[in-house]
């Protein structure tokens, strides 16, 4: 550095708003962020989640309005995550595999009515399941991965039929990106990106969404078999590899802000498209400290949603999308 005090000041440029933001190194826009939803059985429906407040599931009619909205506010992706009735859970998670199916009808209900707002769909077996797992069960309990992989494929491709724009993968069984790009481009369906969970971990954060997909009663035992341990960082850049050598065409770290470590590591090492899903606990623990009146909403939900844009992130998925849009539009 040439300079020095007092002829360097770096406060210099802090002095005035303007100036402040005309140095800003990273810039947030709606345009970074992916609502994610929840969809409910019925019409007209709209039902608070008491562990996360603020947060609805939506029937599919309310979750199209909520595309609109997301549409004028600028935020170009919505992710669908579904309530799956418990008659229509089963061991094997057939209904997955049901084209008329709730995901499904949403997809097609998004589409025809608002073409121009990316759908992002959630491929894992959890919201179907009878037992809670991502994955097809054998006698001891354990999630095996080749069976449930073969599932998935199934599951990528009636969700594509119906109109899917990205295809997430959220199980993390081992080789399920290389088989569900080969049955995309199988059937011609080229143009369907895929956003690999590459670094998804056994976490703590969850618990929220498990009450919104309604899975959280349902689960034996944990998924520490599948899903990623905190502890492990250069196991999420081989995780990462492998996804991209096998069709990827962006990864996601998740949960958010525990691991934006890992999400540097991985701009840094692949510069390609990278996200993080600002999770449930996330979510819940800012609101509870804006309740508790140790925070101020508008400030945190800005503030992190920088850091993840500080990390390397291309986009984050977060419940705080709506709030944060309208921020930034202001």
């Amino acid at each position: 550095m040439s300079a020095q005090y007092p002829a360097l000041r770096l406060r210099r440029t802090r002095a005035s708003a303007w100036s402040r933001r005309m140095h800003a190194e990273t810039v947030l826009t709606p345009a970074d962020l992916i609502w994610p939803l929840f969809i409910s059985e019925g019409e007209g429906v709209e039902e608070p989640i008491a562990s996360l407040p603020g947060v609805s599931r939506w029937s599919v009619d309310n979750v199209v309005a909520r595309a609109k909205e997301a549409r004028d506010l600028g935020i170009p992706c919505i992710a669908l995550f579904p309530n799956t009735q418990a008659d229509r859970r089963s061991d094997h998670g057939e209904e997955a595999l049901n084209s008329d199916n709730l995901m499904c009808r949403a997809i097609r209900a998004l589409k025809d009515a608002v073409p121009e707002v990316g759908v992002l769909t959630d491929v894992a077996l959890d919201p179907y399941t009878s037992h809670g797992h991502d994955g097809l069960l054998d006698d001891t309990g354990y999630v095996l991965n080749d069976e449930t992989a073969d599932v998935l494929v199934g599951q990528a491709l009636n969700q594509a039929a119906a109109g899917a724009d990205i295809i997430a993968p959220s199980d993390m069984m081992d080789g399920r990106v290389g088989l569900i790009r080969a049955a995309l481009e199988g059937e011609g369906r080229t143009n369907v990106q895929i956003m690999a969970y590459s670094a998804k971990y056994a976490s703590g954060f969850y618990g929220p969404f498990r009450d919104a997909v309604g899975s959280r009663g349902l689960l034996k035992g944990d998924k520490k078999t599948y899903q990623m341990d905190s502890a492990n960082a250069e196991e999420a850049l081989r995780e990462v590899a492998l996804d991209l050598a096998e069709g990827a065409d962006s990864v996601m770290v998740k949960p958010g802000l525990p691991y934006l470590d890992i999400i540097l590591r991985v701009k840094s090492e692949f510069q390609i498209p990278v996200f993080a899903y600002q999770v449930s606990g996330e979510y819940a623990m800012i609101e509870a400290a804006v309740a508790a009146g140790a925070a101020e909403r508008d400030g945190v939900v800005l503030e992190t949603l920088m850091a993840f844009k500080r990390a390397g992130c291309s986009g984050v998925l977060t419940y705080h999308a709506a709030h944060a849009a309208r921020l930034l539009n202001a």
